[in-house]
């Protein structure tokens, strides 16, 4: 007997269409057409801030607050976006300040010609994943290529051309020098290589005296904070420092204790054991030569006259991290409390001293015995004081992170031209469709170039196939002034860009554009998701 033959069933059903109903959702190439769109945008509201001819942009806050900037991780800094892939997009511009403090703007630039590029191929019947292999390999070949760009840093100038060329584009050229040179010092003070130490051993204050080119560094600590009791000493010579995590204080009850009062005196007697207890800790400090005590915490009302009297300076109230600079500073060793303290945990200083600037107290601490610094900005203007405190911080990113052995490219867009030409010369040798993708990647490379000219206001043609033609002939460090668009050799010039800027840009974009390749499917809950249904069934056998 012949057996029955077995259909196939078809499990969608009508009940299954409803499983997204409070979902918006966009799939397939709608998917990648607004991703595409939404990075460009991103890209778009920085790409003419880019090179020395970059425009400004004017952010204004919620506040009311403005602030005029052509640094392009601070404007995608303070954009406002929702989209998915926009937020993506700026997340990678932060990685890319993080781990190089230079290249924002490039990497964004190039991460969405790619996602460009890609829809582009798209359209020409090419999927997402042979795109991605495209983008892969072609990334290889760049990481491969830019050894034999390099240079190795033959002079301390070296260093000057790279800094340069990161903030020349920020700041005025008449503090041009001056933060290079600050973030030098700031940078051999460090050490190179050191970059976890950037942010916490330099510290950054704006004061609002003098004029921008009183800017200066000292080896030294200052911070805004005024004396416990003005009758105190103000300042002082070769003083000793205690560095306390912790205050002159009584331990606080615990929140459900009590105090039982049985008879006449008990209060006062607590009181008495309390202030004892205060005595005891300043006594300590003042047998141990203590001139400053900086504390974490506060300070007990009854410990106030006591340090008056024993001629002791006491700051209260710092942050972790100021309390660490101080330590850092003065070579003092924090300590948990006053009663733990030791003589090996003292610090020193030169000088001391307190002092009211536009009605702001600052308290400056000397010393030469630690690795730390701080930058005084000055000047009339806050916004002005605030860019140059950005610009040296790109300034001394920069400059910490010069490393290895060959650390310096051609700048001034040259190594993209240079990269997008090897890649195109190389994909001839691929005999598959991935060949289109790598010269996709090639031409999101040259929008750099293209770019630049663009924002210098030449034409983009002209010069990319000049400065294609020039390294042809002449080598990769010839480049195109954008002044007069004649061929400059960029070392010469002082025009070059840190390795490890364009080696994190490369991976940046890439695996940001990769990232958004891998999208097919986009859901947007409409509603908070509740719970199913069969919860709420009750269960019966």
């Amino acid at each position: 007997m012949k057996s029955p033959t077995t259909l196939p069933v078809d499990v969608t059903t009508t009940d299954d269409d409803l499983t997204l109903e409070d979902t918006d959702r966009v799939s397939g190439r709608a998917a990648l057409v607004g991703n595409v769109k939404a990075a460009l945008a991103v890209s778009g509201a920085v790409r003419s801030t880019l090179g020395p001819r970059g425009m400004d942009k004017m952010l204004i806050d919620d506040d009311g607050k403005i602030m005029i900037t052509n640094d392009g991780a601070t404007v995608l800094e303070a954009a406002k976006v929702e989209h998915p892939t926009a937020q993506l997009v700026i997340e990678t511009s932060k990685n890319q300040d993080k781990l190089a403090r230079d290249g924002t703007t490039t990497t964004i630039i190039i991460l969405a010609e790619l996602l460009r590029n890609a829809l582009e191929l798209t359209r020409s019947g090419l999927h997402p994943t042979t795109i991605i292999q495209g983008y892969q390999k072609s990334l290889e070949i760049c990481r491969k290529e830019l050894p034999s760009l390099a240079k190795p840093i033959a002079s301390a100038s070296d260093l000057n051309k790279i800094i340069g060329t990161s903030i020349g584009k920020k700041i005025d050229s008449s503090m041009l020098d001056l933060v290079s040179k600050l973030a030098i010092e700031s940078s051999e003070s460090i050490g190179a290589g050191h970059v976890d130490d950037e942010r916490m051993l330099v510290k950054r204050i704006s004061i609002e005296e003098g004029a921008l080119g009183d800017t200066e560094l000292i080896s030294g600590f200052v911070t805004r904070k005024q004396r416990l009791d003005q009758s105190m000493p103000g300042r002082g010579e070769s003083c000793t420092i205690a560095v306390i995590d912790g205050g002159i204080e009584v331990p606080e009850l615990e929140f459900d204790a009590e105090l039982e009062i049985s008879s006449i005196g008990v209060k006062d007697g607590f009181d008495q054991r309390n202030r004892e207890k205060i005595i005891k800790m300043v006594r300590k400090l003042s047998s141990l030569g203590v001139g400053i005590v900086i504390l974490r915490d506060g300070v007990d009302y009854m410990a106030q006259n006591a340090l008056r009297e024993a001629g002791i300076t006491c700051f209260r109230r710092f942050d972790k991290d100021d309390l660490n600079r101080v330590a850092e500073q003065t070579g003092a060793k924090i300590s948990r409390s006053i009663q733990e303290l030791e003589v090996g945990q003292l610090g020193s200083c030169t000088s001391w001293s307190q002092r009211k600037v536009s009605g702001v107290n600052y308290l400056t601490i000397l010393s030469d015995v630690g690795r730390g610094k701080t930058l005084i900005a000055r000047g009339s203007s806050a916004a002005l004081r605030e860019e140059v405190i950005r610009t040296f911080d790109d300034a001394l990113g920069v400059a910490v992170r010069v490393s290895g052995p060959a650390p310096m490219l051609p700048g001034g867009g040259s190594t993209w031209s240079y990269l997008a030409n090897q890649l195109r010369r190389k994909s001839t040798k691929l005999s598959d469709r991935g060949q289109l993708a790598v010269e996709g990647y090639a031409d999101a490379l040259e929008t750099i170039p293209r770019v630049l000219a663009e924002n210098s206001g030449q034409d983009p043609v002209d010069r990319v196939l000049q400065l294609s033609a020039a390294q042809s002939t002449m080598g990769p460090w010839m480049g195109c002034d954008i002044n007069n668009g004649s061929l400059i050799d960029l070392y010469d010039a002082g025009i070059v860009d840190l390795r490890l800027v364009i080696e994190n840009g490369l991976s940046g974009a890439t695996e940001g554009a990769i990232s958004v390749l891998r999208i097919d499917d986009l859901l947007w809950a409409k509603v908070e998701p509740g719970h199913p249904d069969w919860n709420e069934e009750e269960v019966t056998d």
